[in-house]
Order: C-alpha cells, then structure tokens, then sequence
C-alpha cells in the first residue's frame, strides 16, 4: 500500500475489496472516496489508467496523483499538448515495458470526443461521480459502455438518486452482464397508464426483491458506507423558512400565462432604489408545455419573489459569519449578490465557467453564491457551518445533487453543528419538490443499509 495514512474505514474497504478489480466504491460524502479510490487503482497496477471526472474536479485529481504518487506520470487530457503526450505514451508502452505508470484525467463532457480512447486496453477506468452515467442514453454513457477496460473503480455518495433502475449501466462496468429488461423485471415494478391521449405508457411504481438486488451488487465489488457508521460528525439542523404564495405565482398557474412588471417584485420597503435594476422591467411567461410552466413557476418562487428577497436580505444581516448559498438559475445570483454586495459582504461564486473562492478563503464574513450543477457534487466548504437555499433542485431524480450540497460543509474537519435554511413558498411547487427530493433520499438510503 502507499505511504498515506488511511482511516480504519478505509482501510476496512480497501481490505474487503481486495480480490476485486472492479469495484464500486458508493461511500457518503466525506468519506474520503478520493483517498480510497486512488489507492485501489494504485494497487491494481496497471500501465495505463485514465480517470473520468466533472471539470471542476480535473485540477484536483492531477494534485491527488502528483502529490501522493510520484511513481506515475499524469495528465490533464483537456489540455491538447498533454494529451498528445498521453497518447504517445499509450502507444509506446504498447510494445516497450514502460519506466512509470500513466495516469490521464478526462471531464465526462469531453471524453466522447476523444474517440481514440475506444482502443485503449489493459487499463484501469476509474469514474468520479459514476452517477453521471445513470442515463445510458447520454453520449457520456453510451461511449464509457463501448470502452474495454481490464479494471474498474466506480466512485459515488448517491450512485442512483433514489432510481434503481438508474444503476443498470454502473453494474454493467462491474460485470455483472445481466440484460437491461431483465434487471427492470427483476428489480423495478412498472405498470401501464392511460396518458391522456388514448394511449398507454409504463411508469414506475416501486421496486422489488431490494435485498437481492443488494447481494449482488456485494458480489460484484460494491461497498456502501455511510458517514454515521464510521464518524461521529456535528449535528445537522434543518430551517423552513415559509413565505406566502403570491397572486402571480396563482394567477399562472391557473392560466399558464403572466405579464407583470418585476420592479414591483424586487423593490423593498426601506429602500428607494430596488435591487436586481439590470432585470427587464417588463416579463412575459407563457406555460405552453410542461417544462416550460414548470420552470416558470420555480422563478415565481425564486427570482420574482419579493418576500423570498426580503427573507433572504435578513439571514444576511442576521449573522456576520460565512454562508453558503444555493442556487439555480443566473437571475436569482444577480439578485442575491446584490443584496450581499449592498451589505458589503465579500462574495466567492461557483457555477459554469467561473470558480472564485478567493473571499471564502479569506473573509470569515463572506457569502459564497454556488449553482448545483457547478459544485453541488465538488469541493470543500467546511469554513462555513450555515447553508441557505434559495431554491431547491428538480425533482426526486435530482436528490443526489442536494444530499452531496448538504456535505459541502457537514464532512470531516467540521467542528461545528451545521445549519440548513430552507426558503420556501408555502402551496406551491417547492414543497412538492422537496416531497420528492426526501422520497428519492429515502430509496438511496435502502442500500446503503445493512442487511
């Protein structure tokens, strides 16, 4: 084994594992996956490795390998220079035995252009947050299936938010070559439902045989651990912050149109300037499908909410210590940031294409803004103890960007109890959204139970 120091669960992982060389590492958040998984691969020592991650995460896996392991050569596979020299290696280790391993690391949304990954063989394929391939339909998902790699390490807190049927494309990477329609028919209960338009469509109503479905996972390397088992953590707290629903929020709901002027949603009482002035005074939402009125009437309970701006404004002058915030959409970070800046609150901000965190590091007063897509899945913010959401991610299928924003701040190195406020509009979709984020928690938690 290298020379880190592992944790007792760790090692305990590690040790159970031994004889696998694909294996599914579904630890909680905090667990230390990284450690955990780099040794594993390490151990299976193979020439070749290439590691598959989010973007935000490629800095840190080359540091994680440069740092603790000096024995393998790296590369940042988004960098067009060091992937040429990665492929040269590749080839020249073909047919000379190499002097060091080589390890790449590739972004998921970038790894299905590099087609000459497809005739890589004899090679370690790890993937960080193996739960971005649940959907075997996506691009990322069909090209990691084609690959032929001799070893696997599948890492992830929450590999299926809460859908089973989400799991079939990691089990396949593991070996367990078992039919799409015979894992739906063996583990997912399914029945046929009039649409609406005269025709039937099968839905999922449950799932079967849990325990089973659990066994075989073991039997094809998979560990699942939760934090509470190995560590003794801070206590969590959880706040609704409650806010009426608004006539407008009502009024497109039932119509599924609205126009209205946002000066009037933004603009508070002790002020005689409003906040968010870059906003078009003037918005038209028209609900014309599904999607759309749904996502229109998030933004009434997020961005147009004026009393929601409000709530917000008072849990930044309520504290002077650091917060973390939430998010989903651009206007609503144009919103907040404003009300932080107007209090003269240092801001970092995480979402796509820009990771600042210079005033988290150094001010113990700052407000640090991040979109779940951008870091709810990455990075460490265990400075701060009070997380705020502003607005919730959609749906059960999207528990696993929530539960990981919880452990941005709740994992080891935490000293502090850690606090959650929820802001939330009272009868409206929100507190159906939330209903469903805890139901598909519920269903991720089954197995990470024991049997």
């Amino acid at each position: 084994m290298n020379e880190l120091n592992f944790m007792p669960h760790q090692n305990r992982v590690l040790n159970q594992t031994e004889h696998f060389n694909r294996v599914a590492y579904y630890l909680d958040m905090g667990l230390g996956k990284t450690f955990v998984g780099a040794e594993k691969m390490y151990l299976l020592n193979n020439a070749v490795n290439l590691v598959i991650c989010q973007k935000s995460k490629i800095d840190d896996w080359v540091q994680h390998f440069t740092e603790h392991y000096p024995d393998y050569a790296v590369f940042d596979l988004t960098s067009k220079s060091q992937m040429v020299t990665f492929r040269n290696r590749v080839e020249t280790d073909k047919y000379y035995k190499p002097d060091s391993q080589i390890v790449g690391v590739v972004n998921y949304d970038l790894v299905f252009r590099r087609n000459w990954l497809l005739t890589l063989d004899n090679f370690t394929l790890m993937l960080d947050e193996s739960s971005l391939i649940t959907n075997e339909n996506a691009k990322r998902s069909k090209f990691i299936l084609k690959m032929k790699p001799e070893s696997v390490v599948l890492l992830s807190g929450t590999p299926t938010a809460g859908k089973y049927e989400r799991l079939w494309s990691q089990v396949r990477l593991l070996g367990w070559d078992i039919p799409k329609k015979a894992f739906w028919n063996s583990y997912v209960d399914t029945r046929w439902v009039e649409n609406g338009d005269g025709f039937k469509q099968e839905v999922i109503v449950g799932y079967k045989h849990v325990e089973h479905l659990k066994k075989k996972l073991a039997e094809h390397g998979a560990v699942f651990m939760k934090t509470s088992e190995v560590l003794d953590l801070p206590e969590q707290v959880e706040q609704k912050i409650m806010f009426a629903v608004t006539k407008e929020y009502q009024y497109f709901i039932k119509n599924s149109y609205l126009i209205f002027d946002t000066r009037n949603m933004v603009q508070f009482k002790d002020d005689s300037d409003f906040y968010g002035r870059d906003v078009t005074p003037r918005v038209e939402l028209v609900g014309d499908n599904n999607l759309t009125k749904t996502l229109y009437a998030r933004q009434l309970c997020g961005q147009y909410h004026k009393e929601k701006l409000e709530g917000f404004r008072d849990l930044v002058q309520s504290t002077e210590d650091r917060l973390i915030v939430f998010y989903n959409f651009t206007a609503e970070y144009e919103a907040m940031k404003t009300i932080a800046e107007r209090f003269e609150r240092p801001v970092s901000v995480v979402r796509g294409g820009e990771d600042n965190r210079t005033a988290y590091e150094r001010h113990d007063n700052s407000i640090t803004f991040i979109q779940y897509q951008a870091g709810a899945m990455g990075g460490n913010f265990q400075k701060a103890n009070k997380v705020i959401y502003f607005t919730l991610p959609l749906g059960k299928g999207s528990c696993d960007l929530w539960e990981q924003s919880k452990k941005r701040v709740h994992r080891i190195g935490q000293d502090n109890a850690c606090f959650y406020y929820y802001l939330l509009v009272k009868g409206s979709i929100e507190e159906k959204n939330l209903a469903a984020l805890r139901e598909g928690k519920e269903l991720t938690d089954e197995l990470f139970k024991e049997s």
